[in-house]
């Protein structure tokens, strides 16, 4: 899942938009490559998508796509692990993979004149790694540090218990780096199982940004990707049964410093009429300094030492997450005035004031986080895996503006009608 950012205080002016005239081709074997001409910087950016992720995992492969992945950056066929670093370094660059939910990523970057020799890592990397069997052991122990690091992290295993409560057995409830238990039982005929199953072109989109030369790019994209043997992987892509939306309360004790709490639900996925909606009400309610949690909890109560919310969307259901940082002697206190925010924005229309100011603060944000040629490559294979389509950001942008104070009173009326509440952190002083 995404890294929960504390936003700060939202741009005056909106920056000019990134162009929108990528160049989008499938190749006959299924692979789509999309290629956008980009003035930001003489750097080029590659994402590779796949879509493998968390979405097509269980309880016992739980974190299987983020260790597949792991394993690949160790070595190709070609290289070993440090000399694809140091390949990538001399390009003035850097290379790196993972799972996430919908998703697996490549992402590499490089200065724009070595765009051949980048796009030839990656094609490298996706297609012909060594998935040694002795990296898949130490990867393994490597791993089991990190989950047990994120399981002593208070924040962090907060996120990771309140997301289990919410989605319940659906997978989306699990962690992408997998558990004790899921990591323990991966050995290397499963991971070169899973790569094979899931590495299919008609499964896979390449996006690249920068200041390239389009049809040069997308004629090596051809040459590098059109060989791969075309499939038909839908047999992997079987639905599931949906979370169900249920008001759940779970305290967990953890010796910390300060106490979490989240309050959330379920939300909509990024193509449903309601996420515009959704996106502004979270705005509303964490919207960096000027949102009502930051305003109210922190700042005029001193509830908080961090008080945000954000809304992850998914191609399932995604979840609106409201967050506070705060310290024992003040938890209940600061969940109860968290539970009164929120019946408050569904109870009272959002002012015309605040509500511009939330749109503004929304759509500043989106515009600089689509500034980089990372940033960029990542947008265009993400809204292209996620089915919504190249002109999607002038949609979103378009149905922000339109959201009205009733979109927002019924978006929280709706989503969080049954809020799910995860408190964790030491036992409350008496």
């Amino acid at each position: 899942m995404a890294a929960l950012v504390v936003a700060l205080a939202a741009p005056a002016l909106a920056p000019a938009r990134p162009r929108d005239d990528a160049r989008r081709t499938r190749l006959a074997n299924g692979l789509t490559v999309i290629v956008r001409q980009s003035d930001v910087a003489p750097v080029v950016a590659v994402s590779l998508l796949v879509r493998m992720g968390t979405r097509w995992e269980t309880p016992e492969t739980a974190g299987l796509s983020n260790f597949v992945h792991a394993v690949m950056v160790k070595g190709t066929a070609r290289r070993s692990g440090s000399q694809l670093a140091e390949t990538v370094a001399g390009l003035g660059g850097k290379l790196s993979a993972s799972g996430e939910a919908d998703y697996s990523e490549i992402r590499a970057s490089a200065l724009s004149r070595f765009w051949r020799e980048l796009l030839g890592l990656t094609a490298e990397l996706a297609l012909e790694p060594k998935l040694a069997p002795e990296e898949v052991d130490r990867e393994r122990d490597f791993l089991l540090s990190r989950v047990q690091r994120r399981r002593d992290s208070a924040p962090s295993r907060a996120f990771d218990e309140f997301y289990a409560l919410l989605y319940g057995r659906h997978p989306y409830g699990l962690p992408p780096l997998g558990t004790p238990a899921s990591l323990r039982n991966f050995e290397h005929a499963a991971v070169v199982a899973r790569y094979r199953a899931f590495y299919r072109p008609e499964r896979m989109v390449l996006a690249v940004s920068g200041q390239v030369p389009v049809d040069d790019v997308l004629a090596e994209a051809q040459r590098l990707f059109g060989g791969m043997p075309s499939g038909d992987s839908r047999a992997l892509d079987a639905p599931i049964a949906p979370p169900v939306a249920a008001a759940r309360r779970s305290v967990i004790e953890q010796p910390a410093q300060q106490t979490q709490i989240l309050v959330g639900g379920l939300a909509p996925p990024l193509d449903h009429r309601d996420y515009a909606a959704v996106k502004v009400l979270s705005s509303v309610l964490g919207g960096g300094m000027a949102g009502r949690l930051f305003v109210e909890l922190r700042d005029k109560r001193a509830l908080a030492y961090t008080a945000t919310a954000f809304y992850e969307p998914m191609k399932e259901p995604g979840v609106l997450v409201l967050y506070l940082g705060t310290t024992p002697e003040t938890a209940a206190q600061a969940e109860q005035a968290l539970l009164a925010e929120i019946a408050r924005v569904k109870r009272e229309p959002v002012p015309t004031e605040e509500l511009a100011r939330a749109k503004s603060y929304l759509l500043g944000r989106y515009a600089m986080d689509r500034r980089t040629s990372e940033r960029l490559a990542w947008y265009l294979a993400f809204y292209d895996v996620e089915g919504v389509g190249a002109a999607y950001p002038e949609r979103y942008r378009r149905a922000v503006e339109a959201v009205t104070a009733a979109d927002v009173q019924r978006a929280a009326t709706t989503y969080l009608a049954t809020p799910v509440t995860l408190v964790l952190g030491p036992r409350p002083p008496r």
